[in-house]
C-alpha cells in the first residue's frame, strides 16, 4: 500500500496555499528566481513576463528592438520586481551566448527559460516557397530555440538546482497549415526537442515542456485574426468564442516556472480556446 499524503487546499489573494504536515507555502510564489523570456517584448511573450513578474520573479526579456524591450519594461517594472531588458536576435549564436551572460551577470541565475521568440508565416504556396524564405523561419524558430536552451540547460546542470525549460509552439505542430509548412516544421520540431530535453535532464532535476498556442490576438497574427475572411472562419471553429490574449499564458508561464510544475515535464500544453478539438 501507498502511504496517502492528506492535504488541503485554499485560494486567496497571493495564490493557491497548501497546507501539509502544518505548513502553508504559496506554491506558485516566484520570490528569488529568475526567468528569461525570448520575445517578451510582446504579444504572448509579453503576456508571460508580465505573469512571472507578478508572480514575484525577477525577470530577464530578450526581443531585438531596444524602444519595445524598454517600453515592456516600464510595464513589467509596475510589478515591484527587477526588469532587465537584452537586445538580441535569437537566430545569432554569439548574440544568444551574450544576452544569456548578461543575465547572470545581473542575477547571478536562471531558474526558468522561455524560449518563446519566433516568426511567423507569410502567404506563400509550398511550390513557390524560396529557400530563403524557409531558412528564415528555421533560424529563428528552431535554430533560435536550439542556441537559447542549450545555454539554459548548459547552465542549469552546471548549478545543480534544477530549472524550467519552456518552449512556444504552436497548435499549428498537429494541424495542417496551408501555405505554411515551414513554420508548422519548426513548432513540431522544437516540441520534439522539449520532449528530448525531459529525457535527458529529468536527472538534474531539470524540466522541459512546451506551450501550444491557438489563435491569439498578436501583430504576428493580425492578417489571420483580424482578417475580414479568415478571423470570423478561425473564430467559428474556437468553442471558448473568442481569439486568446496575450494575458491568458501569465497563468501558464507562472505554473511552469514554479514549484507547482516539479513533476510535469515532457508534456506539450495546448491553450487554445478548444480550436484544436473542432
Amino acid at each position: 500500500m501507498v502511504p496517502v499524503r492528506h492535504h488541503r487546499a485554499q485560494a486567496v489573494a497571493g495564490g493557491l496555499l497548501v497546507v501539509l504536515t502544518g505548513r502553508m507555502t504559496n506554491i506558485f510564489d516566484l520570490t528569488g528566481t529568475t526567468a528569461i523570456v525570448t520575445g517578451g517584448n510582446r504579444g504572448i511573450g509579453l503576456g508571460m513576463a508580465e505573469g512571472l513578474a507578478a508572480a514575484g520573479a525577477a525577470v530577464s526579456i530578450w526581443g531585438r528592438s531596444a524602444e519595445r524591450n524598454e517600453e515592456a519594461a516600464e510595464q513589467l517594472r509596475s510589478h515591484g520586481g527587477e526588469v532587465l531588458t537584452v537586445s538580441c536576435d535569437v537566430a545569432d549564436e554569439d548574440a544568444v551566448r551574450g544576452a544569456f551572460a548578461e543575465t547572470l551577470d545581473a542575477f547571478g541565475k536562471v531558474d526558468a527559460c522561455f524560449a518563446n521568440a519566433g516568426v511567423g508565416a507569410g502567404s506563400t504556396r509550398f511550390e513557390d516557397m524560396t529557400t530563403d524564405e524557409w531558412r528564415h523561419i528555421m533560424s529563428v524558430n528552431l535554430d533560435g530555440v536550439f542556441f537559447t536552451l542549450r545555454e539554459a540547460a548548459s547552465h542549469m546542470k552546471q548549478r545543480g538546482e534544477g530549472g524550467s525549460l519552456v518552449v512556444t509552439a504552436s497548435v499549428a505542430a498537429r494541424l495542417g497549415m496551408p501555405r505554411g509548412e515551414h513554420y508548422s516544421a519548426t513548432k513540431a520540431a522544437v516540441t520534439g526537442l522539449a520532449r528530448s530535453l525531459a529525457v535527458e535532464y529529468g536527472r538534474h532535476g531539470i524540466r522541459a515542456n512546451s506551450v501550444l498556442p491557438g489563435w491569439v490576438v498578436t501583430d504576428m497574427s493580425a492578417p489571420i485574426t483580424k482578417g475580414e475572411r479568415a478571423g470570423p472562419v478561425m473564430l467559428a471553429r474556437t468553442p471558448a468564442g473568442r481569439f486568446g490574449e496575450a494575458d491568458d499564458f501569465a497563468g501558464i508561464a507562472v505554473y511552469l516556472a514554479s514549484k507547482a510544475s516539479s513533476w510535469h515535464t515532457g508534456d506539450e500544453i495546448v491553450i487554445d480556446g478548444g480550436f484544436s478539438k473542432t
